[in-house]
């Protein structure tokens, strides 16, 4: 387990020195479009923030700036913005709730014990490390059904500033540097990951010509600029050089998905969330629901003291065995959805928590019957829309690989499978058969796009990095 308290220690170490995400300054609105909510932008950048607030002056609306945004960040946060990852958004337009599932999948030759030895034991780093650890990318789609549908810009206009940072440059901060180094570190040279960002200097401008032109064919292509054509020729030499599974056949299939999105209500808010694969909009609910029949306990304690994180980290705890148990890809395994929000089931759970003493992990079983990394970005237009985007390479800078001409990182979120049922991923959580590989199955994940409404309007866009932490 040491690897995986290394790697938790490192997370929170970044999440400390970057406490405080970039807010751009608001655009002016312009009055003949009668829109009059105050437009808000978070991103864990400043270009990304510029984009946002660059194309919401320009007329573009939340999902305009939110696409805008996803591909500046590809260009400037590479260890998390990409387009050789996936994600999530929860949208709210016209008061109309919904939700985008452009979560990666497994290649159409993925199996459950293909990072198993024939001992049965987990291949060290294979899930990880190196184009073998990739799934087939979803955020160009994703990000091209999000302006597809409920864009007003032209498909270009919105991708022109991540062209730009791409060909003139952006200025390099010390904390990209500095991940750099920790992440090549780890590698060994085991990728071609230095070969791209040896280069990266604090205070140095940064240009990448080989990704600027890898945008550009999805300017002018839309999705076909990614999943077929010259990019999807190098994603293939990339896997033949690297022992990859993805095939032509796989970028050709993978479509983004609409689900509904989970609703419920607390504090007086109407909490709109995430549904599964992600397993995050169900525990966040869950966790509200059973801290409210908790909330005599909470009472007058204040926020993380020891006897609060007792609390909390026992309610987390019986989350998170559930997850493990009865969380999946719902296109593969139903999932008791509605059993597990149910507020007697939750008050249940709630009930056994100890007040005084903890409950070992080992312990906490399923509640029911037999049966840097990633980044976020929320925007908020002048017209009340909203967009609550989380996406991910998985780890800090995916597996390292990068797509050679074509200048950008793929996942590794295979790892995010059950690569060997009941034992941790990378992060340290535990999967069960649910969550184990089959071929086209998306991962479970812990992005948790939200957004929370009073009557009616939007109050809060909110979501967050760092995996299950």
């Amino acid at each position: 387990m040491d690897r995986y308290r290394d790697h938790a220690l490192k997370r929170i170490a970044l999440l400390l020195s970057v406490a405080v995400a970039y807010a751009a300054p608001a655009p002016a609105p312009a009055p003949a479009t009668g829109g009059d909510a105050a437009p808000a932008v978070a991103a864990p950048d400043r270009y990304g923030a510029d984009t946002a607030a660059e194309i919401l002056a320009a007329g573009g609306n939340a999902v305009d700036a939110a696409v805008g945004v996803g591909f500046t960040l590809a260009v400037t946060y590479p260890e998390a913005g990409n387009l050789g990852g996936g994600g999530f958004a929860t949208v709210l337009i016209d008061g109309r709730p919904y939700f985008l599932d452009y979560r990666e999948c497994a290649p159409g030759s993925a199996s459950a014990g293909m990072y198993v030895d024939a001992a049965g034991e987990l291949v060290p780093d294979a899930s990880t490390i190196g184009a073998g650890a990739a799934a087939v990318p979803g955020t160009v789609a994703g990000l091209w059904e999000l302006h597809h549908r409920f864009g007003r810009l032209a498909w270009r206009a919105d991708l022109a500033p991540a062209i730009r940072y791409a060909h003139e440059g952006f200025r390099v901060g010390p904390l990209l540097v500095a991940r750099r180094d920790a992440f090549a570190a780890a590698l060994h040279g085991r990728t071609n990951f230095l070969t791209y960002f040896g280069a990266l200097a604090a205070d140095a401008t940064f240009r990448q010509p080989e990704l600027e032109a890898t945008l550009r064919r999805i300017a002018a292509a839309g999705p076909r600029g990614f999943y077929s054509g010259r990019t999807a020729d190098l994603i293939l030499v990339e896997m033949a050089r690297d022992h990859g599974h993805i095939a032509r056949a796989d970028l050709a299939a993978y479509r983004p998905l609409w689900r509904a999105p989970l609703e419920g209500d607390w504090a007086g808010y109407h909490v709109i969330t995430a549904p599964l694969p992600s397993s995050g909009g169900i525990a966040l609910l869950s966790m509200l629901a059973m801290k409210a029949d908790l909330a005599a306990s909470f009472a007058g304690l204040p926020l993380n003291s020891p006897q609060y994180v007792h609390l909390l980290a026992e309610i987390e705890k019986r989350v998170f065995a559930d997850r493990a148990s009865y969380f999946g890809d719902p296109d593969f395994y139903p999932a008791p959805v509605a059993q597990l929000l149910d507020p007697v089931y939750l008050a249940r759970r709630a009930a056994e928590v100890d007040l005084r003493r903890p409950t070992p992990t080992g312990e906490v079983k399923p509640g029911l019957g037999e049966h840097h990394d990633t980044t976020h970005f929320s925007i908020i237009d002048r017209w009340g829309n909203a967009v609550s985007n989380t996406y991910t390479l998985n780890d800090d800078f995916g597996s390292g690989a990068v797509v050679g001409g074509a200048g950008f990182l793929l996942n590794n979120e295979m790892d995010d499978f059950s690569a060997k049922p009941g034992t941790p991923n990378i992060y340290g959580v535990v999967g069960g058969d649910a969550n184990a590989i089959a071929p086209g199955k998306r991962p479970l994940s812990t992005m948790t796009p939200t957004i929370l409404t009073e009557h009616g309007r939007v109050a809060v866009a909110i979501g967050t990095l760092g995996g299950s932490r």
